[in-house]
């Protein structure tokens, strides 16, 4: 006998109508690159919000792999933080409310939890959800910063450019979920900041700034970039020191941005399979970074923080 997906939350008893709201959603523990989705849902609860349900994180949560923190002072331990898997009330700044699921990707049960969500969607009438993160990409961050959408309709996508290739990569919670919901009949997408491959273990807010605006435009929400854009420029201006101080990094990025602008010109002219199939990354390739960088997140020698 199946378990009760309604047993793994608990909800607010006095939730406002959503009917026609919009889900967000970022879980941590898979794939963020340049910390792009932290980044970014941190921002979005930078200001008024409320938690309005509440996941089960004992039935959910491996405590051994990913153990919280605690806090001992002198002679006994004085704090513990508690993970938490939780859906916040958010407005935009036009007052529209949306919301944001957030906390630890779930380690069991995620069927159990997909069709939670569901039944959460169902209940207060989600019009769209949508979820978002980074990835690793062979790109200099002195061009343009990219976004792959994906969807489950072709026209929610939008203008956002595809990935070229069919591609295998690690499965992850948030990838399972828009799945599910678009097999239950649930309008659900995503969006991937492509993050310059060298910045992928530091925290990029440019990356998370990308996203946002591709939010806004697949939502209708208002969301501000606040401090956001402000923190973005500090990192890029500190990103350019670094890049000027070292001959290898500028280098490296020089060599990229010959890349990128061939890719560019290539795809300007239409001429995509004559010239600028051999500059883009194959699945094998993307599938390897993805793998790379995943490895790296769980205890690689990947760069510090």
């Amino acid at each position: 006998m199946g378990l009760d997906p309604d047993d793994l939350y608990e909800v607010d008893s006095d939730v406002p109508d959503l009917t026609g709201a919009v889900l967000l959603h970022h879980f941590e523990g898979f794939m963020d690159a340049g910390s792009a989705g932290r980044l970014l849902a941190e921002h979005l609860l930078g200001g008024e919000h409320r938690v309005i349900a509440r996941f089960d994180v004992d039935r959910l949560i491996d405590y051994r792999s990913r153990r919280p923190t605690m806090t001992y002072a002198v002679d006994h331990w004085e704090d513990y933080d508690a993970p938490e898997l939780v859906v916040h009330l958010l407005h935009d700044t036009d007052g529209t409310p949306f919301l944001l699921l957030s906390g630890p990707e779930p380690d069991h049960d995620w069927e159990r939890f997909c069709a939670a969500v569901r039944n959460l969607v169902e209940r207060w009438g989600v019009r769209l959800t949508a979820g978002f993160h980074g990835i690793p990409m062979g790109a200099p961050h002195t061009r343009p910063l990219g976004v792959t959408a994906h969807a489950t309709r072709k026209d929610l996508v939008g203008d956002n450019q595809p990935l070229p290739n069919r591609l295998q990569v690690p499965g992850s919670l948030a990838a399972l979920l828009e799945y599910r919901l678009g097999e239950w009949g649930h309008d659900a997408m995503g969006f991937a900041a492509h993050v310059p491959h060298y910045l992928a273990q530091s925290t990029y807010p440019a990356a998370s700034l990308i996203v946002l605006d591709a939010l806004s435009r697949a939502t209708g929400l208002t969301l501000p970039e606040g401090e956001l854009r402000a923190a973005a420029e500090l990192a890029d201006a500190e990103i350019n020191r670094q890049v000027a101080e070292s001959d290898e990094i500028a280098d490296v990025v020089r060599a990229l941005e010959r890349q990128y602008d061939t890719f560019i010109e290539a795809s300007d002219r239409g001429s995509l399979l004559a010239e600028s199939v051999e500059h883009m990354p194959t699945a094998e390739e993307l599938g390897s970074q993805f793998e790379r960088f995943l490895a790296e997140q769980n205890g690689g020698d990947g760069p510090e923080r």
